[in-house]
Parts: C-alpha cells; structure tokens; sequence
C-alpha cells in the first residue's frame, strides 16, 4: 500500500477517535489543563512508526525530513522531540509543535480505557486529572463500566495495526517511532516519483 493511502488510513482513524473522545468528554467533563505538557515529559513513552507516518509525510512534503532525521539521530533526551516546553526552567508547561500529527498514544492518553485483570475498564489518565478533577474522574470511571462509551486503548491499536501489520506493531520508544516514521518515508520515495504537485521536497 503507497504512503498516501496509509497516511489517509490512519488519518482517518484519527478522526473517528477524535469524534469519540470529543463525545466521551462531553458526557464526563473531564479535559487536560491549558498549556499542560507534563505528559509529554516522560521519558518512557512508547509508539510505534505508524502512528507518526502522517507527521513524516508532513515534514518530507515540506522539505524537513532528512534534517529532522538528522537531529533525531543526534538527540540526547529520550523526550519526545515534538514536545515544545515554555521553558527549559518549566519543561511540565508547554505543548505539542505538531499537535495535528500527534500519534495515537497522545490522543488516547488521558481519555482512553484498558481492561484491569478483573474485567473492569480503568481510564489511562494522568494523576493531575485524578487529583485534580476527582469527582469526574470518580464518576467517569463509573459510567464507563456501566455503558458509557469510551475509547479502549486494545480497539485503536488493533485498528491501526490492520493498516500496516509491520509498522504499527512496532513499540519502540517515541523518539525513535519518529525516525522510522521518516526512514519509511524517505526509503518509499527514494525509487518512486515525488507525490502530484510536489517536486524535491526531501
């Protein structure tokens, strides 16, 4: 399958976690705080290619591609090189520099659910959001487990997986998600024509 049709696949598969998140969060009244990033601080974090190939079209169509790879190549932190801190004294405080190709993990956490050892959903969020929104986390966690729709972490992997088998089972941490997203893109298009419209964009 070429580049574009995946990138358009898992697009698409954003778009309806998106829908559903944005119905899970008006039910629940649970959201992130503004210019939170502390999430994206840590150092553990893990993704696969998949999920950042959007992103890679993105910056291949633009002409960073093969100096992103370069600086993720020589990248020290093990933080995900997308995230924009406000400061190098406030690294909790910032936001995503590619917020629209976030992967999937990104769109998950926080408002996504995974099955405990007894059966029971348990919502994947951050202790700022269970401290702090302690009555709706409370009252989320149980509606979830009652009926109330939410997004299953398994569900969306799977789905992603089924776009490309290879790629999306990949779980790497995220930094080097990034660059293999990039590898793929560049290999793809290192013995194929440019995209319509496009002309040396690498």
């Amino acid at each position: 399958m070429s580049i574009e049709k995946r990138v358009l696949q898992v697009e698409a598969l954003f778009y309806k976690l998106e829908l559903e998140i944005t119905e899970f969060q008006s039910h629940t009244k649970l959201s992130c705080l503004t210019g939170c990033g502390k999430c994206c601080t840590n150092p553990e974090i893990d993704a696969s290619p998949l999920e950042f190939l959007p992103w890679a079209f993105h910056i291949y169509l633009n002409g960073n591609a093969e100096k992103i790879l370069r600086d993720l190549n020589n990248r020290a932190t093990s933080t995900c090189y997308i995230y924009n801190p406000l400061s190098l004294l406030d690294k909790n405080n910032g936001n995503c520099s590619e917020y629209k190709y976030r992967g999937l993990i990104c769109r998950l956490f926080g408002f996504g659910a995974n099955k405990d050892k007894y059966g029971q959903y348990r919502l994947a969020t951050c202790k700022i959001i269970k401290e702090g929104q302690k009555e709706n986390f409370e009252k989320s966690s149980e509606a979830i487990n009652n009926g109330l729709s939410v997004p299953i972490f398994t569900d969306y992997y799977m789905n992603l997986s089924q776009i490309d088998f290879r790629l999306g089972n990949q779980i790497v941490p995220i930094n080097k998600a990034l660059q293999f997203a990039i590898e793929e893109v560049l290999q793809y298009y290192s013995y194929r024509p440019m995209p319509n419209g496009f002309h040396n964009c690498a």
